[in-house]
């Protein structure tokens, strides 16, 4: 085998190695579902973070939605700590929460937190930075009802 076969060679399994590192890296931390006490994302328990943003389903007369309609989280002034949205049924009847990249979602590194709250129960969702910037083709996540699609969801917007 010639010097110029080797170094080929040599050089292809560093690029596999380090598409294999990158693929790894992509999918670090993930997010994370909990309660306040037990929760927590990359290490950090729930209760050591700040919350970022609270999100309510409330009954609107007929209509059912999540509120706020558009929670907006400004990286350039905020420390680079985990994500951590505070999630509350304050409606009646079940109801899901599904937050997610809607042009990534079918994607397996894509963030995708999904979750079935009881009337008045109130869950936690951790999410590392780095997931949230690096999974994402926008600026823009949005959050809905995945049990019931004629609910009105929300958009969770990124400033970077």
């Amino acid at each position: 085998m010639g010097k110029t076969t080797m170094l080929g060679v040599f050089f292809g399994l560093v690029m596999v190695i380090a598409g294999a590192s990158a693929v790894l890296a992509h999918q670090a931390g993930g997010v994370e579902v909990g309660d306040w006490e037990t929760g927590s994302v990359v290490g950090q328990p729930f209760k050591e973070l700040d919350v970022d943003a609270e999100l309510y389903s409330v009954e609107i007369g007929n209509m059912k939605t999540w509120y706020p309609p558009t929670t907006v989280i400004d990286f350039k002034v905020r420390p680079g700590r985990p994500v951590l949205l505070k999630v509350t049924n304050n409606g009646t009847t079940e109801h899901g929460f599904q937050l997610t990249d809607a042009t990534t979602q079918a994607a397996p590194t894509a963030v995708n937190a999904k979750l079935v709250l009881k009337p008045g129960e109130t869950k936690y969702v951790g999410i590392p930075t780095s997931d949230l910037f690096y999974a994402t083709m926008g600026n823009t996540l949005n959050y809905r009802c995945h049990l019931h699609p004629a609910h009105v969801g929300g958009k969770l917007v990124m400033i970077k």
